[in-house]
């Protein structure tokens, strides 16, 4: 009742108002007239009361709904109203709680992919470390090469935790400006060096000067490691090549990195860019996260780039990412 009173009190005034300035008019012709203001009075406060009433009956499940505060969360959401105003009310709070519900869900996604990668991370790390103390130990022989070999891998995993938690803010950490693919394409082969160095594996640039993009060079720089460095991964052996290449198709530009690995299995392709999936080529190489392939996908969706991936298994795998032209 408080409530609605509170709503109708500029409705009330107005009315009192009216009837003051009627009175006036009545007053100032004259006392005549005083029987039938009473009566005018008195007949248009009782419609005003019917009318409040009528209100108050049609509307009063509207108002003890916003009279009281909610005990849980699922209470918003009623059945269909009698009126068009309680009709309008649950239509709006129907759709807040499932924005809301979207919005928890997502978040306890993200929650739990988080927790998921970092567990799945710290265990793959044990790995290095471990073999980091065993060289340490015989300090007579003490392997160089292969100390460097585990710290790189430290590196690695580190740099897909830094770029996990960057992407989560990806709107504040990007600026767009012309990168030469062949430039980049360079970097990234002379900072994986040793690891293609490691795994005996040749690295071949065909990248064209004529090739620069619209990119954050930051970004796509991490993505291009990324796709380096799954090639060199699964091309290890000797007399195997990884190869960065561009060319045009249409008015674009697409930079090519194909390698001669061991491929992906056909039933692995359509899943490979889903986050912690590894398939079968995930048993055969101990620090595969399934997240670095997921990560490229989204840094290049944010970037508004394409990427496309052909693989056969024995003949090595092909990824392709497409630089659109704005219109």
């Amino acid at each position: 009742m408080k409530l609605f009173i509170r709503d109708h009190a500029s409705i009330m005034i107005f009315f009192v108002s009216q009837l003051l300035l009627i009175s006036f008019l009545y007053w100032l012709d004259g006392p005549n007239h005083l029987s039938t203001l009473l009566y005018t009075m008195l007949l248009s406060s009782s419609l005003f009361l019917i009318f409040l009433a009528y209100r108050y009956v049609r509307y009063r499940s509207v108002y003890r709904r916003l009279s009281h505060p909610l005990q849980v969360m699922d209470d918003s959401v009623l059945g269909e109203g009698d009126v068009p105003l309680e009709e309008a009310l649950n239509d709006l709070l129907r759709s807040q709680y499932q924005h809301y519900q979207y919005q928890l869900h997502e978040y306890e996604r993200k929650q739990w992919n988080q927790v998921t990668f970092t567990t799945q991370w710290v265990h793959q790390m044990k790995t290095p470390l471990s073999v980091i103390q065993l060289i340490l130990q015989n300090k007579k022989n003490l392997d160089v090469n292969s100390l460097q070999e585990e710290v790189d891998r430290i590196r690695r995993g580190l740099e897909i935790v830094l770029y996990t938690a960057r992407l989560e803010v990806f709107d504040r950490d990007f600026h767009v400006e012309p990168v030469p693919l062949r430039s980049l394409s360079q970097h990234v082969i002379h900072e994986n060096k040793r690891f293609f160095i490691q795994n005996h594996v040749y690295p071949e640039v065909t990248v064209t000067e004529e090739a620069v993009v619209e990119s954050d060079a930051k970004w796509l720089e991490f993505v291009l490691n990324q796709l380096v460095t799954n090639a060199v991964k699964y091309s290890s052996g000797f007399g195997k090549k990884v190869t960065l290449h561009s060319y045009t198709r249409g008015q674009n530009w697409v930079l090519e990195v194909k390698d001669q690995g061991v491929g992906i299995p056909k039933q692995d392709l359509r899943r490979v860019f889903d986050p912690y999936y590894t398939g079968e080529n995930g048993r055969i190489v101990s620090e595969s996260t399934g997240m670095g392939l997921y990560l490229v996908q989204e840094v290049c969706h944010k970037l508004g780039h394409g990427i496309e991936m052909d693989s056969q298994v024995g003949e090595g795998t092909t990824v392709r990412l497409l630089f659109f032209r704005a219109n």
